[in-house]
Protein backbone atom coordinates (compact mmCIF):
# COMPACT_ATOMS: atom_id res chain seq x y z
CA UNK A 1 0.00 0.00 0.00
CA UNK A 2 1.11 3.36 -1.10
CA UNK A 3 0.70 6.81 1.24
CA UNK A 4 0.53 9.64 -0.24
CA UNK A 5 2.21 12.52 1.97
CA UNK A 6 -0.35 15.32 3.15
CA UNK A 7 0.24 18.19 1.71
CA UNK A 8 1.39 20.88 4.96
CA UNK A 9 0.46 24.38 5.20
CA UNK A 10 3.14 26.85 4.31
CA UNK A 11 3.59 28.51 8.14
CA UNK A 12 4.81 31.61 6.37
CA UNK A 13 2.27 34.33 6.34
CA UNK A 14 1.69 36.10 2.51
CA UNK A 15 3.48 39.30 1.92
CA UNK A 16 0.66 41.55 2.27
CA UNK A 17 -0.19 40.07 5.81
CA UNK A 18 3.46 40.95 7.14
CA UNK A 19 3.91 44.18 5.36
CA UNK A 20 0.10 45.36 6.98
CA UNK A 21 0.82 45.39 10.52
CA UNK A 22 -1.65 46.06 12.75
CA UNK A 23 0.01 49.74 13.40
CA UNK A 24 -0.04 50.04 9.53
CA UNK A 25 -3.25 49.34 8.98
CA UNK A 26 -4.32 51.70 11.67
CA UNK A 27 -2.60 53.73 9.74
CA UNK A 28 -3.78 53.09 6.25
CA UNK A 29 -7.31 53.13 7.98
CA UNK A 30 -6.94 56.84 8.83
CA UNK A 31 -4.83 58.20 5.80
CA UNK A 32 -8.52 56.31 3.80
CA UNK A 33 -10.66 58.41 6.38
CA UNK A 34 -8.86 61.92 6.11
CA UNK A 35 -8.81 61.52 2.46
CA UNK A 36 -12.56 60.79 2.08
CA UNK A 37 -13.21 63.91 4.52
CA UNK A 38 -10.49 65.95 2.19
CA UNK A 39 -12.55 64.82 -1.14
CA UNK A 40 -15.66 65.81 0.49
CA UNK A 41 -14.47 69.49 2.11
CA UNK A 42 -13.39 70.38 -1.57
CA UNK A 43 -16.58 69.31 -3.28
CA UNK A 44 -18.40 70.82 0.16
CA UNK A 45 -20.07 74.70 -0.58
CA UNK A 46 -18.22 77.59 0.85
CA UNK A 47 -19.92 81.01 1.63
CA UNK A 48 -17.15 83.05 -1.07
CA UNK A 49 -17.85 84.54 -4.51
CA UNK A 50 -15.41 84.15 -7.15
CA UNK A 51 -14.57 87.53 -9.10
CA UNK A 52 -13.76 87.92 -11.93
CA UNK A 53 -12.55 91.28 -14.46
CA UNK A 54 -15.66 92.25 -15.91
CA UNK A 55 -16.92 94.58 -18.47
CA UNK A 56 -16.24 98.04 -19.28
CA UNK A 57 -18.64 101.02 -20.25
CA UNK A 58 -17.76 104.22 -22.24
CA UNK A 59 -19.66 107.01 -20.68
CA UNK A 60 -19.02 108.71 -23.87
CA UNK A 61 -20.71 106.18 -26.09
CA UNK A 62 -23.83 103.77 -25.38
CA UNK A 63 -23.71 100.42 -23.19
CA UNK A 64 -25.93 97.54 -23.42
CA UNK A 65 -28.05 99.14 -26.30
CA UNK A 66 -28.56 102.76 -24.44
CA UNK A 67 -27.34 105.79 -24.27
CA UNK A 68 -24.55 106.42 -21.00
CA UNK A 69 -24.94 110.01 -20.62
CA UNK A 70 -27.67 112.19 -22.02
CA UNK A 71 -27.65 115.83 -21.42
CA UNK A 72 -30.34 118.29 -22.39
CA UNK A 73 -30.64 122.02 -21.44
CA UNK A 74 -27.08 123.07 -23.05
CA UNK A 75 -24.98 121.94 -26.34
CA UNK A 76 -23.76 118.86 -26.45
CA UNK A 77 -19.86 117.95 -28.56
CA UNK A 78 -19.46 115.33 -30.69
CA UNK A 79 -16.03 113.48 -28.51
CA UNK A 80 -13.28 110.64 -29.90
CA UNK A 81 -11.78 108.68 -27.81
CA UNK A 82 -13.56 106.81 -24.78
CA UNK A 83 -13.90 106.88 -20.70
CA UNK A 84 -14.61 103.79 -20.07
CA UNK A 85 -16.61 102.92 -16.43
CA UNK A 86 -14.88 99.40 -15.17
CA UNK A 87 -16.45 96.44 -13.43
CA UNK A 88 -16.11 93.52 -11.67
CA UNK A 89 -17.85 90.18 -12.43
CA UNK A 90 -19.12 87.74 -9.25
CA UNK A 91 -20.96 84.61 -8.78
CA UNK A 92 -24.34 85.50 -7.99
CA UNK A 93 -25.69 85.95 -4.26
CA UNK A 94 -27.29 82.50 -4.10
CA UNK A 95 -24.32 80.92 -5.46
CA UNK A 96 -21.69 78.78 -3.36
CA UNK A 97 -18.17 78.06 -4.47
CA UNK A 98 -16.14 74.94 -3.19
CA UNK A 99 -12.92 74.52 -1.67
CA UNK A 100 -11.41 73.50 -4.67
CA UNK A 101 -12.53 76.13 -6.95
CA UNK A 102 -11.41 78.89 -3.92
CA UNK A 103 -8.13 76.94 -4.44
CA UNK A 104 -7.85 77.72 -8.01
CA UNK A 105 -9.36 81.00 -7.58
CA UNK A 106 -6.14 82.01 -5.22
CA UNK A 107 -3.67 80.75 -7.54
CA UNK A 108 -5.14 82.69 -10.77
CA UNK A 109 -4.41 86.28 -11.29
CA UNK A 110 -7.18 87.23 -12.65
CA UNK A 111 -9.85 86.07 -10.28
CA UNK A 112 -10.72 87.00 -6.46
CA UNK A 113 -12.16 85.20 -4.03
CA UNK A 114 -14.34 87.31 -1.47
CA UNK A 115 -16.44 86.61 1.39
CA UNK A 116 -20.04 86.62 0.12
CA UNK A 117 -20.90 89.30 2.56
CA UNK A 118 -18.83 91.76 1.27
CA UNK A 119 -19.79 91.43 -2.03
CA UNK A 120 -23.40 90.95 -0.95
CA UNK A 121 -24.30 92.59 2.09
CA UNK A 122 -27.32 90.71 3.75
CA UNK A 123 -28.91 93.79 5.45
CA UNK A 124 -29.47 95.66 2.52
CA UNK A 125 -29.15 93.69 -1.07
CA UNK A 126 -30.25 96.54 -3.12
CA UNK A 127 -27.46 98.32 -1.83
CA UNK A 128 -25.84 98.59 -5.27
CA UNK A 129 -28.47 99.71 -7.14
CA UNK A 130 -28.83 102.45 -4.74
CA UNK A 131 -24.81 103.14 -4.30
CA UNK A 132 -25.16 103.49 -8.66
CA UNK A 133 -28.06 106.17 -8.12
CA UNK A 134 -26.18 107.62 -6.10
CA UNK A 135 -22.57 107.69 -7.77
CA UNK A 136 -24.80 108.83 -10.50
CA UNK A 137 -25.95 111.95 -9.20
CA UNK A 138 -23.07 113.30 -7.48
CA UNK A 139 -21.24 112.43 -10.75
CA UNK A 140 -23.23 115.24 -12.27
CA UNK A 141 -23.37 118.01 -9.37
CA UNK A 142 -19.48 117.68 -9.02
CA UNK A 143 -19.12 117.96 -13.08
CA UNK A 144 -21.93 121.07 -13.29
CA UNK A 145 -20.11 122.33 -10.47
CA UNK A 146 -16.78 122.46 -12.24
CA UNK A 147 -18.54 123.78 -15.23
CA UNK A 148 -20.44 126.30 -13.21
CA UNK A 149 -23.68 125.28 -14.91
CA UNK A 150 -26.99 125.02 -13.10
CA UNK A 151 -28.21 121.58 -12.37
CA UNK A 152 -31.41 123.71 -12.74
CA UNK A 153 -30.81 124.64 -16.40
CA UNK A 154 -29.09 121.84 -17.67
CA UNK A 155 -30.37 117.85 -17.50
CA UNK A 156 -28.28 114.78 -17.01
CA UNK A 157 -29.47 111.22 -17.32
CA UNK A 158 -27.06 108.55 -16.48
CA UNK A 159 -28.27 104.98 -17.86
CA UNK A 160 -25.79 101.93 -17.45
CA UNK A 161 -27.96 98.99 -17.50
CA UNK A 162 -27.56 96.76 -14.94
CA UNK A 163 -24.57 97.92 -13.15
CA UNK A 164 -24.33 98.90 -10.06
CA UNK A 165 -22.45 100.45 -7.16
CA UNK A 166 -21.08 103.33 -6.62
CA UNK A 167 -17.10 103.26 -8.61
CA UNK A 168 -18.32 104.97 -11.94
CA UNK A 169 -18.53 108.38 -10.33
CA UNK A 170 -14.74 109.31 -11.32
CA UNK A 171 -15.31 108.45 -15.29
CA UNK A 172 -19.19 109.59 -14.97
CA UNK A 173 -18.08 113.19 -14.32
CA UNK A 174 -15.26 113.29 -16.93
CA UNK A 175 -17.65 112.37 -19.65
CA UNK A 176 -20.08 115.02 -19.01
CA UNK A 177 -17.22 117.53 -18.65
CA UNK A 178 -16.12 116.38 -22.00
CA UNK A 179 -19.44 116.28 -23.46
CA UNK A 180 -20.16 119.95 -22.38
CA UNK A 181 -16.84 121.59 -22.75
CA UNK A 182 -14.23 119.08 -23.97
CA UNK A 183 -10.51 120.27 -22.87
CA UNK A 184 -11.47 124.07 -22.46
CA UNK A 185 -9.62 124.60 -26.37
CA UNK A 186 -11.53 123.04 -28.65
CA UNK A 187 -10.45 119.64 -28.39
CA UNK A 188 -10.87 115.93 -26.29
CA UNK A 189 -10.35 115.08 -22.57
CA UNK A 190 -9.16 111.91 -24.02
CA UNK A 191 -7.10 113.12 -26.82
CA UNK A 192 -8.51 110.51 -28.55
CA UNK A 193 -7.43 107.65 -26.51
CA UNK A 194 -8.84 104.66 -25.05
CA UNK A 195 -8.71 105.52 -21.31
CA UNK A 196 -10.28 103.76 -18.07
CA UNK A 197 -10.73 104.13 -14.43
CA UNK A 198 -12.62 103.76 -11.11
CA UNK A 199 -13.26 105.48 -8.55
CA UNK A 200 -16.24 107.17 -6.55
CA UNK A 201 -17.12 110.21 -6.11
CA UNK A 202 -18.90 113.05 -3.70
CA UNK A 203 -20.40 116.30 -4.73
CA UNK A 204 -17.32 118.38 -4.05
CA UNK A 205 -15.20 116.16 -6.80
CA UNK A 206 -13.44 114.22 -4.11
CA UNK A 207 -12.08 110.70 -5.29
CA UNK A 208 -13.01 107.55 -3.10
CA UNK A 209 -11.49 104.44 -2.59
CA UNK A 210 -13.31 101.20 -4.32
CA UNK A 211 -12.96 97.44 -4.49
CA UNK A 212 -11.56 95.22 -6.91
CA UNK A 213 -8.93 97.54 -8.91
CA UNK A 214 -6.83 94.41 -9.65
CA UNK A 215 -9.56 92.92 -11.58
CA UNK A 216 -10.36 96.20 -13.11
CA UNK A 217 -7.36 97.13 -14.60
CA UNK A 218 -7.55 93.68 -16.56
CA UNK A 219 -10.67 94.35 -17.75
CA UNK A 220 -10.12 97.74 -18.73
CA UNK A 221 -7.07 96.44 -21.19
CA UNK A 222 -9.31 93.66 -22.60
CA UNK A 223 -11.41 96.58 -23.82
CA UNK A 224 -8.31 98.53 -25.39
CA UNK A 225 -7.84 100.87 -22.51
CA UNK A 226 -4.14 101.99 -22.49
CA UNK A 227 -4.49 105.07 -19.63
CA UNK A 228 -6.11 103.72 -16.37
CA UNK A 229 -7.16 106.68 -13.37
CA UNK A 230 -8.01 105.37 -10.08
CA UNK A 231 -8.08 106.69 -6.32
CA UNK A 232 -4.35 107.17 -5.37
CA UNK A 233 -4.90 104.98 -2.01
CA UNK A 234 -5.54 102.19 -4.02
CA UNK A 235 -2.28 101.91 -5.54
CA UNK A 236 -0.66 99.24 -4.09
CA UNK A 237 -3.19 97.11 -5.03
CA UNK A 238 -3.12 97.90 -8.13
CA UNK A 239 0.56 97.88 -8.53
CA UNK A 240 0.37 94.09 -7.36
CA UNK A 241 -1.43 92.63 -10.32
CA UNK A 242 -1.12 95.82 -13.24
CA UNK A 243 -1.16 94.45 -16.95
CA UNK A 244 1.65 95.08 -19.52
CA UNK A 245 0.82 98.13 -21.09
CA UNK A 246 -1.42 99.52 -18.68
CA UNK A 247 -0.24 103.30 -17.10
CA UNK A 248 -1.56 103.98 -14.06
CA UNK A 249 -2.94 107.89 -13.05
CA UNK A 250 -3.50 108.06 -9.35
CA UNK A 251 -5.71 111.30 -8.63
CA UNK A 252 -7.32 112.73 -4.83
CA UNK A 253 -9.62 114.54 -6.90
CA UNK A 254 -12.08 115.23 -9.80
CA UNK A 255 -9.22 118.41 -10.60
CA UNK A 256 -6.85 116.42 -10.49
CA UNK A 257 -8.07 114.21 -13.12
CA UNK A 258 -8.72 116.70 -15.44
CA UNK A 259 -4.66 118.13 -15.30
CA UNK A 260 -3.42 114.65 -15.50
CA UNK A 261 -5.33 114.44 -19.01
CA UNK A 262 -4.34 117.81 -19.86
CA UNK A 263 -0.65 116.40 -19.01
CA UNK A 264 -0.98 113.04 -20.94
CA UNK A 265 -2.42 115.28 -24.28
CA UNK A 266 0.55 117.71 -23.75
CA UNK A 267 3.44 115.65 -22.92
CA UNK A 268 3.67 117.17 -19.56
CA UNK A 269 4.69 115.62 -16.29
CA UNK A 270 1.86 112.36 -14.51
CA UNK A 271 1.55 111.53 -11.35
CA UNK A 272 2.30 107.71 -10.76
CA UNK A 273 1.90 104.97 -8.25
Amino acid sequence: MHYVPAVSADPTPPLVTRLLTPKRRAILLCAVVVAAFLAVAALAPLPYTKTTPGDTADALDSYDGHQVITITGAPVRQTSGSLRVTTISATGPAESISLLQAVEGWAEPKVAILPRDAVYPPSNPSAATQEMTQAQDSATVAALDYLHLSPEQVKVKVDLGQIGGPSGGQMLSLAIIDKLKGNGKGGDLTGGRNIAGTGTISDDGTIGEVGGVSLKTWGAVQAGATVFLLPRAECSDAEVNTPPGLRLIPVNTLADSLAALQSLDSGGPLPSC
